[in-house]
């Protein structure tokens, strides 16, 4: 709504002037190093939407988080120039309210995403207020006053400028591990929450291989050349990095449609919000008929891609050389395609040639002119393009020394390619690559891998890296960044790594920490402070430089010979630390033991004093959802690791050929996933069913029906290829913890290889590995194929729930030293 010229507006016009300038400092230059940047920020100025348009989006935010306070608040755009020629919002107690009516709060930014954000500012720092996604709790909105009382802010308002100018989110996978079943609906509570955070530089990846079948159409490929070339709805992100075709396919037609209906409304709401959406690019990925349409094209045939044994079926895919000239004819379509369908481009386009994809020579001149006639691709069908690449490369593959990575980086003019250094907060590539040599860069937290379940965190890193990054000599950094593969879990890390986007310096953890369970449950309680203090020093204060990737027994199950795992020195125990073994490398099927153990950096006893702390005081916060997931989460946390224990004590019963000791272990451990599952259970962030429930509902008819589901729970136990008795190597990647999936399928799969241990010692022979392997691959073949329906709501009382399970596994006895004993409860059957 903007104001009339009534008198009233009139003042209001001359009040703002005053204070605008009273709060802007003196405008500074843009920096002039990337010049190229510049054309594009002023080409968004001039091609965006209008700023009704953008007030428009905040508002319609407002209504749909806030609608019993959408008169409390005006939103209004302001140019750059009276923001100090940089992105900002400037909250200011409305000049016009006098109690009657009239909005409370005005809130002025540069673009809608400001507006969102200097909105959430204001809930957040005012108002105490919280904002997760629903699957973490949700928004923590009680504290909020009523309409006619919010709070004041100082007499001069809050100017808060951008110290860069890109806030940017996704990673190219998060598209399969989070999003992949989206409707609109979903998709707009999460451009609302991206408004909110402040990003605006998002990936919009949906709906591309709609537009890749009419590029390839050109070319005589046919629908059912591609059903071969695209994986599954579930795979999407790895056929389209070129690491796999044809798995969990063929694409229906439909599904083609449906996803370009809703990449169209994303992009419309992201626009609408002034946002700056990423669109795909050309990385060379073809399917196989192109090859064979054009045999003297200069293709690579790319290796084996984690698959059991090089299946053609679904690895070794076909990658046309960037020096090609059809490279640059195809790339030149592709984006003509999208900017035609979709009417509009930020002129932003990431492209990822080399992930997880090695070159198949090391010359710089080599690289370099891959890398120029990959930006080539791009430039002939929009010149302004600016190439956005993860440099996940550099971290992941020892390929990329110096000369090899400034080959790449150099290759095209400085401005127009922009680095993520995409795993910032452990592994800063900018540190040891002199600033990417010279190249615009964003600071980015990866924290997240397969959208697993583990609290794990790394706040110091994230409180003063890009402040240090920024503030370097020679620094390139231009924006910061969320490039997490997977999203709704670990919600403190995600609200502080958000808030640096605004920050120009170091936060004071000791004040934020402290202030967060507050806005977190709605009101101050010293416990759960306490509690979160310990939580900050231990699970969120990874400091051993290790990829966290959850491997805890339950959910990453060992597929070993049980005298080669290790038991001793691997752990802490609860209440007795001894030293812990080094981790593991944790990149996708990697390690240099017989497993990959799980990853401990804290001791579990300090933990359990946490949770302590929350049951004590849990019934005076019980009314927020954003607790009840807290809780959950710190339980399962606390049990997890202490099945890991149990699962050591079983081995080493096994080893010392102690049989009753090992039964009544195993059949503890049993028990201990059914009393996980239904605890996971009184929690919807924590559920199977809407994960299988949401893929079928997309499905147009019964056979998508079934293939979808197939897809969705393929992707959360076993990929690939597996024969009768040789697993995925991807097996557990993207495990989960929930309920449904522990009673259903993890705990069964333990009662195989425990059943397998008892019967080598009753009959005194070797462990039969190949049996076991036979079994389980057969659960879970079948477990993939099954059908059974899931709840979607949850059930039970948390609090009630996890004081019992306390009781049950820390209250009384130490259950670890079990001798003979079988008075745990209900326990599963073996």
């Amino acid at each position: 709504m903007r104001p009339s010229s009534s008198p009233a507006s009139r003042l209001l016009t001359l009040l703002l002037f005053v204070v605008i300038a009273c709060a802007v400092p003196e405008a500074r230059c843009s920096d002039r190093r990337f010049p190229h940047l510049d054309r594009v920020r002023e080409l968004h100025r001039r091609e965006g939407s209008s700023s009704a348009e953008q007030e428009a989006a905040a508002r319609g935010l407002l209504e749909r988080l806030l609608p019993s306070h959408s008169a409390s608040f005006e939103f209004r755009v302001i140019s750059k120039e009276q923001c100090g020629r940089k992105a900002c919002f400037i909250i200011i107690n409305h000049p016009l309210f006098d109690g009657e009516g009239n909005p409370e709060i005005l809130i002025l930014g540069v673009s809608g995403v400001e507006i969102s954000a200097g909105f959430h500012w204001y809930l957040k720092h005012y108002c105490a207020a919280h904002i997760s996604w629903y699957k973490t709790g949700g928004a923590q909105l009680s504290s909020i006053p009523h309409p006619g009382s919010l709070p004041r802010v100082p007499a001069g308002g809050v100017f808060i400028q951008r110290p860069v100018d890109w806030s940017y989110y996704q990673n190219a996978v998060t598209s399969s591990y989070s999003f992949a079943w989206w409707n609109w609906e979903r998709w707009e509570k999460e451009i609302d929450w991206m408004a909110l955070q402040g990003i605006n530089l998002p990936l919009a990846f949906t709906g591309q291989e709609s537009i890749w079948q009419r590029v390839f159409q050109r070319y005589n490929i046919s629908k059912s050349d591609l059903d071969d070339f695209f994986g599954g709805p579930a795979f999407l992100a790895w056929s389209r990095m070129a690491n796999m075709h044809g798995w969990g396919g063929p694409l229906p037609q439909t599904w083609l449609d449906d996803q370009l209906a809703l990449q169209k409304k994303i992009l419309s709401r992201m626009y609408a919000f002034g946002m700056f959406p990423v669109l795909p690019a050309f990385s060379g990925n073809i399917p196989a008929a192109l090859k064979a349409k054009f045999p003297s094209a200069k293709v690579t045939h790319l290796g084996n891609w984690f698959t059991v044994d090089s299946n053609p079926k679904w690895c070794c895919t076909y990658l046309l050389d960037a020096s090609d000239p059809l490279f640059i004819e195809i790339g030149k379509l592709f984006i003509e395609e999208q900017i035609r369908e979709y009417g509009r481009t930020s002129h932003i386009y990431n492209c990822d040639t080399f992930d997880e994809n090695t070159p198949p020579l090391s010359d710089p001149n080599y690289i370099s002119s891959l890398g120029a006639a990959t930006f080539r691709g791009m430039q002939s069908g929009d010149d302004d393009a600016v190439w956005l690449m993860q440099g996940w490369l550099f971290t992941y593959d020892p390929f990329w020394e110096p000369p090899q990575m400034k080959a790449l980086l150099h290759s095209v003019p400085v401005g127009r390619m922009i680095v993520l250094d995409l795993y910032a907060e452990v592994k800063p590539v900018w540190i040891n690559s002199d600033q990417f040599y010279g190249v615009p860069y964003i600071w980015c937290m990866l924290h997240n891998f397969a959208a697993d379940f583990e609290m794990y965190g790394v706040l110091d890193a994230l409180a003063s890296g890009p402040i240090d990054a920024r503030q370097s000599d020679n620094s390139t950094m231009v924006g910061v960044g969320m490039s997490m593969e997977g999203i709704e879990q670990n919600p403190i890390v995600y609200d502080l790594m958000s808030e640096m986007a605004f920050h120009h310096r170091r936060v004071d953890l000791q004040v934020w920490v402290e202030t967060y369970p507050t806005r977190r449950y709605g009101k101050p309680v010293k416990g759960l402070q306490d509690a979160w203090w310990i939580l900050y020093h231990t699970l969120y204060n990874c400091t051993d430089g290790k990829n966290d990737k959850n491997r805890d027994v339950i959910v990453a199950f060992p597929d070993v010979e049980p005298f080669v795992i290790q038991t001793q020195g691997l752990y802490k125990s609860y209440g007795k630390p001894y030293s812990t073994r080094s981790p593991k490398n944790y990149e996708k099927g990697t390690s240099n033991d017989a497993y990959e153990h799980p990853h401990l950096w804290y001791n579990t006893s300090v933990i359990v004093h946490a949770l302590e702390l929350f049951l004590q005081y849990g019934d005076e916060v019980y009314d927020s959802n954003t607790f009840r997931y807290d809780l959950v989460d710190l339980t399962r946390q606390v049990l997890a690791k202490y099945a890991n224990d149990v699962f050591i004590k079983i081995i080493k019963s096994y080893k010392s050929n102690s049989m009753n000791h090992m039964i009544t272990l195993c059949q503890h451990f049993l028990g201990l996933v059914n009393d996980l599952d239904t605890l996971l259970a009184s929690h919807e962030g924590f559920l199977l069913g809407p994960w299988l429930e949401n893929a079928k509902g997309l499905a147009r008819d019964r056979k998508q029906e079934i293939q979808y589901e197939w897809n969705a729970r393929t992707q959360i136990t076993m990929w690939f290829d597996n024969t009768e008795t040789k697993a995925s190597l991807l097996r557990d990647y993207a495990n989960k913890y929930w309920s449904g999936l522990l009673r259903d399928y993890y705990g069964p799969r333990a009662a195989i290889y425990f059943k397998h241990l008892l019967q080598s010692m009753e009959k005194n022979e070797p462990f039969a590995l190949e049996e076991w392997r036979r079994e389980w691959i057969s659960l879970t073949n079948n477990w993939q194929s099954g059908r059974k329906v899931f709840a979607t709501t949850a059930t039970g009382d948390a609090l009630n729930i996890s004081r019992s399970l306390y009781m049950k596994y820390f209250g009384n006895v130490d259950l670890l030293e079990l001798e003979g004993t079988s008075s745990l409860g209900e326990s599963a059957s073996l």
